[in-house]
């Protein structure tokens, strides 16, 4: 039988330290050449929609496997995707056009040894928490050693899972949050503090985010930087979950951060040349980093580079467009977790199997 998921189940069945975990073991098999990431490709339509004009249907996958998930993940999305201006910014959209005014993205589940389909799940809520994971994993190889004040930016659905797995890597004493909006900031605040106990306050400008902290992480939906990178001090490990591609140009760190980094990681150089994304091609392009100077993830993470090596490095970790690695870490933990706990609803496999070769 196959198991299908909904988000809230997908949510009781992944803890923190589970996707982190797996995160970083799947990303050790990546760099001995035990697992596999195909980049994340998008297809547009030529034309736009008749019913949303300036939008148009975009399908999204990126798929990948490791030896310890005994799965192969295949993500998908099929979007209507387009841009918008707000207060004369521009943001690109995903409208909710499908029935009861949802999305529809999903992550399928194969087994690598019978090569049947036994688990099926919206992609939501563990898109979500595989980036937290990941940023997870990147600050225990680059962060201080005993950091107590996190800067975070960001009050919404990123910086929700960042500050619980982040706090759950480390005892910070104090964080520190900026939003643009701060009514919803300083309400972010409250919960957080009374989920996590511990002080979190939110703070009225970017530089309050910064200054004096000893972990700076972003997690916004920003197109621009969203600090300066002067205010950057010896000691300090940022990371950016700004990911770009051809048509979206958004980034969160600027020039300056990467500029004064002793190790810059990324989680993958060829999803930045393929996105020629600004804050990984185009730095190498400009001269601020060589190409070869720019580091992976899964080379930190199995021992091949170092990582932190002495109290005054600043680090950057520029955990860059997703791969679907994480879908296949992250969903076998689902997976596991969902059948002790009972959760989901069974569906015959055998629907999606036939007696002739395709």
């Amino acid at each position: 039988m196959s198991l299908l998921l909904s988000n809230d189940e997908v949510e009781r069945a992944l803890t923190p330290e589970d996707a982190i975990t797996a995160t970083e073991t799947i990303y050790r098999e990546l760099a001995e050449g035990r697992a596999i990431n195909r980049p994340r490709s998008q297809t547009y339509m030529p034309v736009e929609s008749k019913e949303h004009p300036g939008f148009r249907y975009r399908f999204k996958s990126q798929e990948g496997s490791g030896v310890s998930s005994g799965v192969w993940a295949l993500r998908i999305t099929s979007d209507m995707a387009g841009f918008s201006y707000t207060a004369g910014v521009k943001r690109r959209r995903i409208l909710p056009v499908a029935a009861g005014n949802r999305f529809c993205g999903m992550v399928i589940l194969f087994d690598i040894e019978t090569i049947e389909p036994i688990a099926f799940m919206p992609d939501g809520v563990i898109q979500k928490l595989r980036v937290a994971a990941l940023s997870a994993v990147g600050a225990k190889f680059l962060a201080p050693a005993q950091p107590k004040t996190l800067g975070l930016f960001g009050s919404g659905w990123q910086a929700d899972a960042h500050i619980d797995f982040l706090c759950h890597r480390f005892p910070f004493e104090t964080v520190k949050v900026y939003s643009p909006n701060q009514e919803h900031c300083r309400d972010f605040c409250r919960n957080k503090s009374a989920k996590l106990a511990r002080s979190v306050e939110a703070v009225d400008a970017p530089a309050k985010a910064v200054e004096g902290c000893d972990v700076v992480q972003t997690a916004t939906a920003a197109w621009d930087a969203v600090f300066d990178g002067h205010l950057v001090q010896k000691g300090m490990y940022v990371c950016s979950i700004g990911g770009s591609d051809a048509s979206n140009k958004r980034r969160e760190i600027d020039d300056e951060t990467i500029r004064r980094a002793d190790l810059y990681v990324v989680h993958s150089k060829e999803v930045a040349r393929l996105d020629q994304s600004p804050d990984v091609w185009e730095i190498a392009q400009k001269g601020i980093k060589s190409w070869e100077s720019i580091q992976e993830v899964q080379d930190l993470v199995a021992g091949k580079i170092p990582g932190r090596t002495h109290p005054g490095q600043i680090t950057v970790f520029n955990n860059n467009t997703g791969a679907g690695t994480q879908f296949a870490a992250l969903g076998a933990a689902v997976l596991r977790r969902a059948r002790t706990l009972g959760l989901g609803r069974e569906i015959p496999t055998e629907w999606f199997l036939e007696d002739v070769s395709p």
